[in-house]
């Protein structure tokens, strides 16, 4: 059981497997969203319980995803592609150990200009 919460702690989660390594999105997005990075681990949507529910605001960022976080301190918590049957879950927002690592940065041709990639993890372009 892996559990975590936002930075106020009114929303909490629990997710019931194993963590799969996430990934590390540069899309100009998820650094909006985030303020930087936004590393997430697919979770398959019946392993995820979340406590404080009510809490969470979605934003539709796209036809394809949106996008849920604390309503209190903004925290960022969820990407959820539609009709898909996982939902990503903000890396972050876990307690430790979280007995993982990090797979892939992806959406790198559409990185920040303000830093550069160098920790040898695999890079996929897309655009």
């Amino acid at each position: 059981m892996h559990k975590g919460s936002c930075l106020c702690g009114v929303v909490t989660f629990e997710v019931d497997q194993e963590l799969a390594a996430p990934d590390a999105c540069h899309c100009s997005q998820c650094r909006k969203q985030s303020g930087h990075v936004f590393s997430s681990t697919n979770v398959a949507r019946d392993r995820l319980t979340v406590n404080g529910g009510k809490s969470v605001r979605w934003f539709e960022s796209s036809e394809k995803a949106r996008r849920g976080f604390c309503a209190t301190c903004g925290s960022s918590l969820f990407w959820d592609p539609v009709g898909l049957d996982y939902i990503a879950v903000a890396m972050g927002a876990f307690e430790k150990p979280t007995k993982t690592h990090l797979a892939v940065h992806i959406w790198v041709a559409d990185k920040g200009d303000y830093y550069e990639l160098g920790d040898g993890v695999a890079q996929e372009l897309r655009s």
